[in-house]
């Protein structure tokens, strides 16, 4: 009996040679926004001798990406039905999903920065109770000015995002690429010559997002885009575009802000009382964990960048692919994106991981942060080896589908159940009492308990996204399994 081999069908959705110039850029543009922050946490460092002011400025950084991921949201669910509607080759409602999407994000961050400029004092309270009433100061005014930039990050976010499901990644790294520049420019000049300090760390900031804001929303405008977004022209919400968005763009939030939250919350844990020792020198309480895990964060912040950068991919990729409402084509892609995420993700955490004994030194806090931070560093790179690419890849290609709601649940359990319960276990004062008293010991593991949360987390996530990814039940959210879905759910077919 002859067998017929089986041809492997080829797609050209995307070249190999495609896929590396939207995703080199957009890792090289993850890179270089990444640094803002750290570079002013770095920069600042040297103001004083105790790393107060860097303290202040990783502190504020946490509460300002809680807020930019509530209007970057939008983007992302924007992004991702306008790349859907790119792929089944409907033009015309991707150009409509375009500026619903960029109208809803500038409403949005307008309003977040308008709650952030009046509730300062009392946001930061309420997460930085504890600190020192110097770091306050500092905090608030690095808080008041960085936030007045949130709605320059919205307007370059959505442009941003409008851009890469074009394949126009290029322009967006040299955009951010320039902010990057203009910020450690500025910073220099303000911090070190004029002497302001946080203030002129922030002040730099908030100029060096204003800039490629601009630059990029006049490139957005242009008649070479197939997407065109021209300002003042006639607007009115088509309000079937806008619940397909916040479709989207809803669950993303409440998973990227809640994630954020996450994060923020532990932070206070490692800030909390019990790690602060008085320094005679200084006459004053010196948090030496505190400041180790603002250097252990930054630095694994970068290692995160590119395969955060493969993930920021994965909405043009996998959204185009399942606008073409071919299965395979889908699952060809997902198992190509994977690949290069294994590869990104390992290269950069051995780049870091073997240089980050010599890293730590750019940040000037005291000599006892730094072994703090190296094994704290050491620690998570291992994990993040196998576990970054499953637990950040995977939730992005299964939003590019259009399966959120799963991503927001399972994020969100998680984070709760393992990030912050284990970060509470292993860091906080308020159990130290009754552990001493009924077990003789006490869990108060500083930094470490920190990374031991964040870790176990990233199994966790790497477990529920992997297994609904495997299950296949993504296909239903997306509409290429057409059972019971509405007819006008559905993804166009391409006509290829």
């Amino acid at each position: 009996m002859q067998t017929v081999a089986k041809t492997k069908k080829r797609y050209s959705l995307f070249t190999g040679k495609q896929l590396l110039w939207l995703i080199l850029p957009i890792v090289i543009e993850q890179i270089f926004s990444t640094s803002l922050g750290m570079f002013d946490s770095m920069m600042v460092s040297s103001i004083d001798e105790y790393g107060h002011a860097s303290n202040a400025v990783g502190n504020v950084d946490y509460v300002n990406n809680l807020v930019i991921q509530l209007f970057s949201a939008f983007a992302t669910g924007g992004a991702i039905i306008t790349s859907q509607y790119l792929g089944a080759k409907d033009v015309d409602s991707a150009r409509k999903s375009a500026k619903h999407m960029l109208v809803i994000v500038l409403l949005f961050s307008l309003a977040i920065a308008a709650v952030c400029l009046a509730l300062n004092p009392y946001l930061l309270r309420l997460f930085y109770g504890d600190v020192s009433d110097d770091v306050m100061q500092m905090q608030r005014t690095y808080f008041y000015i960085t936030a007045a930039s949130f709605p320059l990050i919205g307007i370059f976010n959505g442009s941003a995002a409008l851009l890469r499901v074009q394949r126009k990644s290029m322009s967006t790294m040299i955009s951010a690429g320039a902010s990057c520049i203009i910020n450690i420019g500025l910073n220099a000049l303000f911090i070190w010559v004029f002497n302001m300090g946080v203030e002129g760390a922030a002040l730099a900031t908030l100029i060096a997002r204003a800039i490629p804001a601009v630059y990029m929303r006049a490139l957005l405008m242009s008649d070479k885009n197939v997407l065109t977004v021209k300002l003042f022209t006639k607007f009115s919400f088509d309000g079937k575009m806008v619940r397909k968005i916040l479709f989207i763009a809803i669950p993303s939030g409440i998973e990227s802000c809640l994630f954020q939250l996450g994060k923020l919350m532990t932070n206070t844990f490692v800030n909390s009382g019990c790690y602060k020792i008085y320094d005679e020198a200084l006459g004053k309480e010196v948090n030496i964990q505190a400041n180790a895990n603002t250097i252990a964060n930054s630095l694994n912040n970068i290692a995160s960048v590119v395969g955060g950068g493969v993930g920021t991919s994965c909405l043009t990729v996998i959204g185009q692919a399942v606008g073409t409402g071919d299965i395979d084509c889908v699952k060809y892609y997902i198992k190509k994106m994977f690949v290069i995420s294994f590869i990104a993700n390992a290269v950069t955490v051995a780049l870091i991981m073997g240089t980050s004994h010599w890293l730590i030194y750019l940040w000037q806090q005291p000599d006892e942060a730094y072994p703090i931070a190296l094994r704290c560093l050491y620690f998570c790179l291992s994990f993040q080896f196998v576990t970054y690419p499953l637990s950040f890849t995977t939730p992005a290609i299964l939003k590019a589908t259009s399966d959120v709601k799963y991503v927001m649940w399972s994020a969100i359990s998680s984070m709760i159940i393992l990030r912050v319960g284990l970060c509470f276990l292993f860091t906080s004062d308020a159990l130290s009492p009754w552990l001493m008293s009924t077990f003789g010991f006490k869990l108060e593991y500083g930094a470490m308990g920190y990374w031991i949360g964040m870790c176990t987390d990233w199994v966790g996530r790497s477990v529920l996204f992997v297994a609904r990814l495997l299950t296949g039940r993504w296909k239903k959210a997306s509409g290429l399994i057409r059972e019971g879905a509405k007819a006008d759910e559905l993804p166009a077919e391409s006509n290829e």
